[in-house]
């Protein structure tokens, strides 16, 4: 039932006329065109994802700020004002005014504070690694951005060999309307080329709308208002090279992941200072109003301490957090690496592969459009019927396609080998 109607419709198409077959499939509208790496730049500079990263790095720098700040001068003032219920003196000498007002300022400056200090590196070491967390958030969003480039850039291939199959279908089916005409035809070779004709127009709408979808996923990552084409069909169609020994320090993860263990080392190395001595230096000026007998109206004070921890498990139970901390750090270093190393062996053979797929699946498209044209010629001969031509489209088509995501598989493999090796970020 389904394949009568399908003929039903394939014969009402047809009856309508060769002329108004282009409405079926309109091209969508153009849309501003980018190159590889200004998409990849401008989703970086834009892309929404990339804020709580910046937030960490901002974070890590108010902390450093902070540790900072304990190894600066402070300087403080007071104003305090006391009032009693009455003078207080004796033999006509006033000891103590009713009212009293205190005016203080007091200057402080750490002389020796090892701890602070050690804090103030490890804070730079947690800027470092910050920068280096936010470093790999922008390698996922360019890897993202390159995957819908390459999506765009398959989309148009699929395009490209809907159009194609479309047109050969439409030259069919224009055949089998003139040999019909003729007298030489038949209405059902006639109808076999007009659902063809349809078929092809559909898939080629859904070839357009693939590629809408791919051009608004690249225009998302973008941050544009609309969707966002290509500049160049032939990105990542070069072979990798030139991969050398020292590729492991270049990915990112990596990167951050042995800056994350040498900050962890750091604060596990430094928490013998927690036992050092501290040293600081005061000096507050005081000015009394109205001055007495055992308070003068102006005097200061310059005071030197000096503190040192005799007894406190304190320390002790800070460094073994810290040493928990660093065991685990260098744990996610390892398995960040021991997947780096699988993640290149697994990128080169699917390039190798892929390569290879894509040399078999051109040679059966040149085969299945070589098979297309002569069983045109043996049908135009009289020699077969339209069956085999329109089975032949068909077989060309879907090689076409072969190649198409074929081509698509090579260039993600590629570019999987490059994010792999640490050269694209």
């Amino acid at each position: 039932m389904n394949r009568v109607i399908m003929i039903a419709l394939a014969g009402a198409a047809a009856l309508c006329g060769p002329g108004l077959h282009p409405a079926y499939a309109q091209a969508p509208a153009p849309v501003r065109q980018v190159g590889l790496d200004a998409a990849v730049a401008q989703a970086v500079a834009q892309n929404p994802v990339l804020a709580s990263a910046q937030t960490t790095i901002a974070r890590a720098e108010a902390l450093l700020q902070q540790s900072r700040a304990a190894l600066m001068p402070t300087v403080s003032g007071a104003i305090t004002s006391v009032t009693y219920d009455s003078a207080r003196g004796f033999e006509d000498a006033t000891t103590q005014p009713r009212s009293q007002v205190l005016f203080s300022a007091t200057a402080a400056v750490p002389l020796f504070a090892p701890e602070a200090r050690a804090r103030v590196t490890q804070g730079r070491d947690n800027v470092e690694v910050a920068a280096l967390s936010a470093a790999a958030a922008r390698q996922q969003i360019a890897v993202a951005t390159a995957q819908a480039y390459i999506g765009i850039v398959t989309a148009h291939r699929q395009v490209e060999v809907s159009e194609r199959s479309l047109e050969t279908a439409r030259a069919h089916l224009d055949y089998a309307e003139r040999r019909l005409e003729g007298g030489a035809g038949s209405r059902l070779n006639q109808l076999r080329a007009a659902q063809a004709v349809a078929v092809d127009e559909a898939a080629l709408e859904s070839s357009y709308y693939a590629l809408l979808a791919a051009q608004e996923a690249l225009g998302l990552l973008m941050a544009e208002e609309g969707p966002v084409d290509v500049t160049d069909a032939s990105v990542f169609d070069e072979p990798v090279t030139d991969i050398g020994d020292d590729w492991l320090a270049e990915r990112p993860d990596v990167q951050y992941q042995a800056r994350a263990v040498e900050a962890a080392d750091r604060v596990v190395r430094d928490s013998w200072k927690a036992w050092l001595p501290t040293a600081g230096l005061s000096f507050t000026p005081q000015a009394v109003a109205p001055g007495s007998l055992f308070s003068p109206s102006r005097t200061w004070q310059l005071g030197i301490s000096l503190s040192q921890r005799i007894f406190d498990r304190t320390p002790a139970a800070e460094k073994a957090l810290r040493q928990v901390t660093l065991s685990q750090t260098r744990f996610a270093r390892d398995e960040v690496e021991l997947r780096a190393r699988s993640e290149v062996r697994l990128a080169r053979q699917a390039v190798t592969r892929r390569e290879r797929v894509l040399e078999t699946t051109v040679r059966a498209a040149e085969q299945a459009a070589e098979v297309l044209r002569i069983s045109t010629a043996a049908f135009e001969l009289g020699a077969t019927t339209n069956l085999e031509v329109i089975d032949a489209q068909r077989s060309a088509r879907d090689a076409d396609t072969a190649v198409s995501l074929a081509e698509s598989a090579l260039r993600s493999a590629r570019l999987d080998l490059l994010v792999a090796l640490g050269r694209f970020k």
